[in-house]
């Protein structure tokens, strides 16, 4: 027979145990509740440091430097999912766009397009130094705040107007998150909505993520694991859905292996002809 005081201690130690237990629940669902945030942040491709694993320790985005001056000079061009906005403006200085406009679902990517752009500018400007010759090669250059802009868009779901508006479409490594986040017909609105907007002679610049990388993300949300399992049109039916469904003339693949790139970059990139 135990003492009060015995039993006492027993009740003790269940109490500490049952705490214990607690807290090891506890931290195991905050844990997959951070797992779950940390997924949930880039449901729609928008990583806060994309271009910082894209691009490594290279100073120039790779993709740069598939790209044709022609395309884009004097041309007025949409960058669809820009992110941080920092190849929208290495298009606009580097190949002197009449304008480019860089849109994202995601508004805090966008503020942080806005800033890089201001920066950006600044230190253009703080670059030319006082010299003459500076001073004219300046005042020869676009200003880059009358030739970029940024706004938050979901372009699938968005209403504006869908008339010809530009002579080049951007759609770098966003296919994926369109096809996971509103399925086979949200890539049909994709493709169908840049098509219109599109001048005839327009291109689109197209890099797809491959079915492979498809399979990394599908558990990112419900959603996307739902639209991953019913995906009629896989990413190597781009091509014939483009020119065979949405009316595009002609398609060349300007590079199976970006040079430079990091693992997993290695996407090609492809330009459609209205």
């Amino acid at each position: 027979m135990k003492t009060k005081e015995e039993r006492n201690q027993d009740d003790m130690v269940e109490v500490e145990q049952e705490v214990e237990d607690n807290n090891e629940k506890v931290d195991e669902t905050q844990s997959k509740t951070k797992k779950r945030k940390r997924k949930e942040v880039a449901i729609f491709g928008n990583y806060r440091n994309y271009y910082g694993y894209r691009t490594g320790d290279l100073k120039e985005d790779p993709r740069l430097m598939v790209l044709k001056k022609e395309w884009f000079e004097g041309k007025d061009c949409l960058d669809i999912g820009c992110n941080q906005g920092l190849i929208t403006i290495s298009i606009a200085k580097k190949f002197f766009c009449r304008s480019i406009c860089g849109i994202d679902i995601d508004a805090h990517l966008v503020e942080t397009a806005n800033w890089n752009l201001r920066r950006i500018a600044k230190m253009d400007k703080a670059s030319c130094g006082s010299s003459d010759a500076n001073r004219s090669k300046l005042s020869e250059g676009p200003n880059l705040f009358d030739v970029v802009c940024f706004r938050k868009e979901n372009f699938i779901s968005s209403w504006r107007s869908c008339s010809e508006a530009y002579d080049t479409i951007l759609c770098l490594s966003v296919t994926k998150w369109v096809h996971l986040n509103w399925g086979d017909d949200g890539l049909i609105t994709l493709f169908t909505k840049i098509w219109r907007l599109l001048r005839p002679g327009g291109i689109l610049v197209l890099e797809a993520q491959n079915w492979k990388s498809y399979k990394s993300n599908h558990q990112v949300s419900e959603i996307a694991t739902f639209n991953f399992h019913n995906v009629l049109i896989p990413p190597s039916h781009f091509q014939e859905i483009l020119l065979d469904k949405i009316g595009f003339r002609t398609v060349e693949n300007i590079t199976a292996s970006l040079p430079g790139s990091t693992g997993g970059f290695n996407r090609p990139i492809f330009v459609f002809c209205k």
